[in-house]
């Protein structure tokens, strides 16, 4: 999650989406064009990669040169091997501003990576889960008993947008009635200026994001008069770690939070209603069998994938696939590839919980940077289909969804539905 480039995408071409990758000698493939990923076009282009240049090196392009990896073994290779590929100083294809850095621990080595996650991550763990559970079921019967039955809305705002946020209130004990502040900055923290209508150039993306640091200012000086609690900011402030952070590290570590809680989250909820919709046979399994809802879980994250990269920095000279990287080579591993790879999953385009190694997949990372909400992901996602299946016999998805314009975070700005309650 880096600040964005002003550049990225009047430099793409957005017919791209509707160029056959097979037409193009190798070393011209592109993959990270966010037109393509907007228009749910990149799927044959990285099962050439797959097939034809596991490790490839783009030479050209809108981030500079960079290698795709795009099967799993060798990303879980990459990922795993902390001594040889770095993941500082950023962890998407974007390079951060060089006047608005923004430090935050995935971003970072050991021993500063382990120290600083190390501070917040009680905050999600197992003992947090148990008191959220109760609050989350209250919450997700909320906000599902106040939709609209029989009428299209977009499940993305009245749904995914306000559970997750409700989420995220909670975890950084956020005044609960301005929540809504939160998704602003989710959003702009990975949107595009000038393109997308949030903001139209990098002056304005950096007042808000400014905006966003003075807001949490606020938080942490009222947080430091108070004793130690189980919240984030709580932690951040009390934590030995991360307790003297310079302004800009503090803004960094609140948006990796910020975006790992809400759009990860968010994408799948969305996910899981448009893939039932589109598979009623699983649906109705699932309506019979609740149980086989954690499997339903596993498969929906795979197969949506919410985050389609991480990038890393090799820190010295090393082979990979057959090709040598060199120090200092910028090396992305693309999750959304890997979680299709066919030399791991059978017919992996195809939606189905009943697979053998639904566990097996990327989207949360490995190593010392998976993703430590992840526990707590699953959970949401458990809890609103335990609770939709008590109420609804369908939930049509009645247009096409609008995707996100971005190569970094894989989701869903509108998926309109209409509910049909239980008979």
């Amino acid at each position: 999650m880096n600040a964005p480039v002003k550049s990225e995408l009047p430099e793409h071409d957005p017919s791209q989406v509707d160029v056959d990758p097979y037409s193009l000698p190798l070393e011209q493939i592109d993959v990270a064009n966010p037109y393509l990923f907007e228009a749910d076009k990149h799927w044959p282009w990285f099962k050439r990669l797959r097939d034809e240049a596991p490790v490839h090196y783009c030479a050209d392009s809108v981030f500079g040169p960079y290698w795709s990896v795009t099967r799993y073994e060798d990303i879980m290779t990459v990922d795993t091997s902390h001594q040889i590929f770095s993941s500082e100083p950023g962890i998407t294809i974007r390079d951060q501003l060089d006047d608005f850095e923004l430090p935050m621990f995935i971003a970072m080595d050991r021993p500063k990576h382990d120290e600083q996650r190390r501070t917040v991550s009680p905050a999600v763990g197992m003992e947090a889960l148990r008191e959220f559970a109760p609050i989350i079921r209250e919450r997700t019967a909320d906000v599902l008993d106040n939709l609209p039955v029989g009428e299209e809305f977009d499940w993305v705002d009245r749904v995914s947008i306000e559970l997750t946020t409700r989420m995220l209130a909670t975890l950084f004990d956020f005044p609960f009635e301005e929540r809504r502040k939160l998704t602003w900055w989710s959003d702009m923290a990975t949107t595009i200026p000038g393109v997308e209508g949030m903001v139209e150039s990098e002056e304005e993306w950096k007042k808000e994001m400014l905006g966003c640091l003075q807001y949490f200012i606020e938080l942490w000086n009222e947080r430091a008069k108070q004793p130690p609690a189980n919240d984030f900011i709580s932690r951040l402030v009390h934590g030995e770690a991360t307790r003297n952070m310079e302004p800009m590290e503090y803004l960094g570590n609140l948006l990796l939070l910020i975006v790992g809680g809400n759009d990860t989250t968010r994408s799948t909820m969305s996910a899981s209603v448009l893939c039932l919709d589109r598979n009623p046979a699983l649906f109705a399994e699932l309506q019979q069998d609740p149980s086989l809802i954690p499997d339903m879980v596993a498969e929906t994250i795979r197969w949506q994938t919410p985050l389609a990269h991480m990038r890393r920095r090799a820190l010295q000279d090393t082979e990979l696939g057959g090709q040598t990287i060199r120090k200092g080579d910028k090396v992305v591993m693309w999750y959304v590839s890997g979680n299709r790879d066919e030399r791991l999953f059978a017919d992996p385009d195809r939606y189905d919980f009943h697979r053998d190694d639904l566990r097996k997949h990327l989207s949360f990372g490995f190593g010392i940077h998976r993703c430590m909400g992840n526990r707590l992901a699953e959970l949401q996602l458990h809890t609103l289909w335990e609770e939709i299946l008590k109420r609804f016999d369908r939930i049509e998805v009645v247009g096409e969804p609008q995707r996100t314009l971005s190569v970094f975070v894989k989701g869903y700005r509108k998926l309109p539905v209409i509910l049909h309650p239980k008979r």
